[in-house]
């Protein structure tokens, strides 16, 4: 095929198939060198073992921008620099009339927005991850500790209303939330997604700050998750070293990236099905036992919710649930990253991003309503955990125990087992990707943007997954210490991401507006518009005030009273200390680099790493024509999926 200006290839659409359908219509990859290598190498004489060792070795060298079979209009991939102009225009890496670069004119140090656009919009990352793993990734793909093991400690502290009513909260923020981003990551598949969005439409300072918190939020939480698998063997038997399953597990997450994205996306396709699997059973289970289905228990209803009661601390308890909330739905977000690495953000992203409700809905709602009818909030055993990667202070778990069943409790928390994995999978990616963003937008050392042959972010997986070890600290006796003070930095990191997302796409909105560009013209668009990017951004901000009020003015647990000023100072940067990280971060760089207090709309560019669909409204016209052939309920089943 002659190489030509664009990264998407338009095949001929007849008038009985649409996009959504899986017409013909994809967005391809970049045609590396070294694949064509590996090809030709295979079938040439010298394919030995020595041939093959040394195609391997060659794998891990830093990719060459040249090595692309064709060029990225607009964004010349090796030549970009501090005085790097790219073209204007409306084309792949184009940018916007007007767009300006954010300096300090009075002295040297200056941040270079237009330079940091090009080069997230012309990454060299594999883009290998097809429709299936997004959908999988969206519905499970952060199912873990956050909704198997904290919502015990949630509900104790908040009562099963309170954990219900938080959930739900914190759920609708999210699919807002998770709009706006799908938005964005169509329109602009980039690297780095969140990071990126912050630094173009919001302030290059608070992109900084958003990246490093992003990346701090998923390191930390990759030790959490070893050590939570290797706590959940002794389930089975307390007498084995953790050590040896600290080592097991970091190294299956280590291979498992080794493998690159594509690598990622199917260990993730299978885990989510194995999450989602459980969680589906445990709902079919929780309603047997409820209503007396097994043999040794009888009709549960909601006697719970009369005693010892629905609310436990008042309004407070429920502000407590709050951040707990948060980081359970952690990780959903990941779609909007992993755009950059998908092959047909257009098809795979909308799909993927309308899963969010169904997971919302039925894997958080359904099941810890029935955890609310079966456990109640003064069980002992919710607060037996020696931290909060303890499983045994699962609310799943203690449910599935009360009914006096012995083999159920073993399959759940092999489950457990499963998801603790899938997470640190997930932590790896998310922390090694963003780190990688940052380092080409001038936000991290450059050593992080190494990208090999395999389109992988080599050194960014390597420091990421060095943090595992972190892990080994499970043999200490103080280890529920330190793994409250490393949760601390990324138990409210989601908000400020969540935040900062819906502020991006009404800044999105704004400045497509003042270039005067129709809303047709978008693959997709949020369906609540920017009012439900108001709405997500205003629940982020309250979780926040509550949060703090919490923190400031703790839940006073019996036995455990704070009774001193350094006791309380404590307290509130183990609930609080996101927000300080966070203020570091931007105040630093806003210092450094004396850059302006945002970016304004006339200088935001909406073109460098737009993605071009050149025959968007023939597709969609299309897509409605089949649409109006649809009955009613396929119609409204296909908004909502």
């Amino acid at each position: 095929m002659t190489p030509d200006h664009r990264d998407i290839e338009l095949n001929q659409l007849d008038r009985t198939r649409s996009l959504a359908e899986g017409s013909s219509f994809t967005v391809r990859g970049p045609s590396r060198a070294s694949d064509h290598a590996d090809h030709s190498g295979s079938e040439s004489p010298g394919g030995g073992l020595k041939a093959r060792v040394g195609r391997f070795i060659d794998t891990f060298r830093r990719e060459d921008p040249e090595n692309y079979a064709y060029p990225i209009h607009g964004v010349h991939r090796g030549s970009v620099s501090g005085n790097y102009d790219p073209p204007r225009g409306n084309g792949f890496g184009g940018l916007a009339p007007g767009v300006q670069v954010v300096r300090d004119h009075q002295g040297e140090r200056y941040y270079d927005l237009r330079t940091a656009n090009s080069k997230t919009a012309s990454t060299l990352l594999a883009r290998e991850l097809k429709g299936r793993h997004l959908q999988m990734i969206a519905i499970g793909g952060s199912i873990g500790t956050g909704l198997f093991v904290a919502s015990g400690k949630a509900l104790s502290e908040g009562g099963p209303a309170s954990l219900l009513l938080a959930y739900m909260f914190v759920g609708v923020m999210l699919y807002c939330t998770v709009q706006a981003l799908g938005e964005l990551a169509v329109v602009f598949p980039v690297a780095g997604s969140f990071s990126a969005f912050s630094t173009r439409f919001l302030d290059p300072s608070w992109g900084f700050a958003m990246g490093w918190n992003y990346a701090l939020q998923w390191v930390v939480v990759l030790p959490l998750e070893i050590i939570a698998g290797a706590m959940t063997i002794g389930y089975w038997n307390e007498k084995l070293n953790r050590a040896i399953f600290v080592t097991v597990f970091l190294l299956i997450i280590v291979i498992i990236n080794l493998f690159g994205v594509k690598g990622y996306g199917e260990a993730e396709f299978i885990f989510a099905i194995v999450k989602v699997t459980a969680v589906v059973g445990f709902i079919l289970l929780g309603i047997v036992i409820n209503i007396g289905g097994t043999p040794d228990g009888g009709y549960i209803g909601g006697k719970y919710w009369s005693d010892p009661g629905a609310f436990n601390n008042g309004f407070k308890g429920t502000c407590s649930v709050f951040v707990t909330a948060a980081f359970a739905f952690a990780g959903t977000e990941l779609v909007g990253l992993a755009a950059a690495e998908t092959a047909n953000p257009r098809k795979s992203l909308p799909t993927a991003i309308k899963q969010v409700f169904w997971r919302i809905t039925l894997f958080y709602i359904v099941s810890l309503t029935l955890v609310g009818l079966l456990v109640p909030y003064n069980e002992p055993r919710l607060l037996s955990g020696t931290s909060v990667a303890d499983a045994s202070a699962s609310p799943f778990v203690i449910a599935i125990e009360s009914a006096g069943t012995t083999i159920l409790p073993s399959i759940m928390n092999g489950v457990i087992l499963v998801s603790v994995i899938s997470v640190g999978n997930s932590s790896v990616f998310g922390s090694s990707r963003t780190l990688a963003a940052l380092a080409e937008q001038g936000q991290a050392p450059k050593i992080f943007a190494y990208v090999d042959r395999r389109g992988r972010p080599l050194v960014s997986i390597l420091a990421a997954s060095s943090i595992g070890l972190l892990a080994y600290l499970a043999n200490v006796e103080a280890h529920g210490t330190v793994f409250d003070w490393l949760l601390a930095i990324s138990g409210l990191s989601s908000i400020f991401t969540w935040g900062s997302t819906c502020l991006a796409h009404i800044r999105l909105r704004k400045a497509w507006e003042y270039h005067h560009r129709s809303l047709s013209d978008m693959a997709f668009r949020a369906q609540g518009g920017t009012i439900g990017s108001y709405i997500g951004f205003g629940c982020n901000a309250l979780i926040l005030v509550g949060q703090c009020w919490v923190a400031i003015w703790p839940i006073e647990t019996p036995g455990k009273e704070l009774a001193t000023p350094t006791a309380r100072a404590q307290n509130f940067f183990l609930q609080c200390m996101a927000i300080p990280v966070v203020l570091i971060f931007w105040a630093g760089h806003k210092i450094w680099y004396r850059t302006s207090w945002y970016v304004k709309v006339d200088e935001m560019d909406i073109d460098t790493g737009r993605r071009d669909f050149g025959r968007l409204g023939i597709i969609k016209a299309q897509e409605e024509e089949e649409r109006q052939s649809w009955p009613k309920w396929k119609r409204v089943y296909r908004v909502v999926c």
